[in-house]
């Protein structure tokens, strides 16, 4: 075999639509571009694909798409009475305390706790947690342990910031 009798296998090279020859070229008229419009027109039809007609488009509308987002929504670890298994007993439950036990991760040690009462306790524990459900303060109650609430800062609210209108009477 010589390197002059090499070709490609059939089908692997296909042949130019040939536009715009004529009649007889099964191309004609139009040559493949429909009916008028921006994209029959030469010169012109070099649309990127995120243009919508001037409609604002997708990627431009993105960050809104999400809707509102509250930067004062509270979000709380939620920790259930059968993970404080794990716990010897009387001893402390806190945000630092589930941490080394591998409930939370080690940057959420500031994140709020919230005991939700699946499960069952047999051992006094001394809980400390921003909230806890009825069913859960029961159940760590009757088994000897106690509950404490850490108390969150109450935000003073006003109608703006609080500073009185420089155009309010003295």
């Amino acid at each position: 075999m010589k390197l002059s009798e090499l070709s490609a296998p059939y089908g692997a090279r296909k042949t130019h639509k040939r536009l715009g020859r004529g009649h007889g070229s099964g191309r004609m008229k139009t040559s493949g571009r429909g009916q008028k419009g921006q994209k029959a027109r030469t010169g012109h039809g070099s649309i990127p694909a995120y243009f919508e007609g001037g409609q604002n488009r997708f990627s431009q509308r993105m960050p809104y798409i999400g809707g509102f987002k509250n930067p004062f929504k509270k979000v709380y670890t939620l920790v259930n009475l059968r993970d404080l298994g794990m716990f010897a007993a009387n001893e402390e439950v806190n945000a630092a305390t589930l941490v080394a036990k591998g409930f939370m991760r080690p940057g959420d040690e500031k994140q709020m706790v919230k005991i939700l009462g699946e499960g069952k306790v047999d051992r006094p524990l001394k809980v400390t947690a921003h909230k806890v459900s009825e069913s859960a303060r029961k159940q760590i109650e009757a088994a000897g342990g106690t509950v404490t609430l850490i108390e969150l800062p109450e935000r003073k609210r006003t109608k703006r910031s609080g500073n009185p209108s420089p155009y309010e009477k003295k």
